[in-house]
């Protein structure tokens, strides 16, 4: 049987984003998965994002999303079957657990985890600073100075962002790509999501305007 992948949308990577890191706030944080040596969750955490996010907001089947993901149909299953509250009591007990069970525990929970980072985001119960810090690394990790420079600058903005006027005295005197930051702001499309959005909408301007 031939399974036709249709492509995902360009804004999944975004969502994806934010539900793997309210996953990892669930859990109690990196500095908390650094001290139960459980680091190696986060692969199976962001595949549980990913294929949660698939799932439920573009109604992608389970044949769909194994071949998007990499997993096998049956850890798609897996995952579309966990129980958030059942991967919620593990973590809450984590020290009363074997070695063996801790082994375990990221294979079962990863997809309840998952499941209930994803309606929490969706509910608007997540924290912005922590996806703001994370779009800043990744900008400055990735050499992008003028997006590090405007992540930097727009700290404590409030989500949506509804029009230019709310940004353009935060990021004055940024040059991007030759082209002053107001100028730039100015000609976007509002509202504004999240951090993520603004750079990728910025990116979409530039282009617009023959810039790399």
């Amino acid at each position: 049987m031939v399974i036709e992948v249709k492509p995902v949308e360009v804004d999944v990577e975004s969502l994806v984003t934010r539900v793997f890191l309210k996953a990892i706030d669930l859990l109690g944080g990196l500095q908390k998965l650094a001290e139960y040596r459980t680091l190696t969750w986060l692969p199976s955490l962001a595949r549980a994002s990913f294929a949660v996010v698939l799932r439920e907001e573009y109604l992608k089947t389970e044949e769909e999303i194994a071949q998007i993901v990499g997993l096998t149909k049956q850890t798609v299953r897996n995952i579309m079957r966990a129980d958030p509250e059942t991967a919620m009591y593990k973590i809450k007990h984590f020290d009363d657990l074997t070695q063996e069970e801790k082994k375990e525990l990221k294979v079962h929970t990863a997809g309840g985890i998952a499941k209930l980072a994803y309606r929490l985001v969706k509910e608007g119960h997540e924290e912005p600073k922590l996806f703001l810090e994370f779009c800043t690394q990744a900008a400055r990790a990735l050499d992008i100075p003028w997006a590090y420079m405007v992540l930097k600058r727009i700290k404590g903005t409030d989500f949506p962002i509804n029009s230019a006027e709310d940004i353009k005295k935060k990021i004055s005197g940024i040059m991007i790509k030759g082209r002053r930051a107001e100028e730039v702001v100015e000609e976007l499309d509002y509202p504004i999501k999240n951090p993520a959005d603004l750079l990728h909408r910025i990116k979409e301007n530039l282009k617009m305007h023959g810039i790399d």
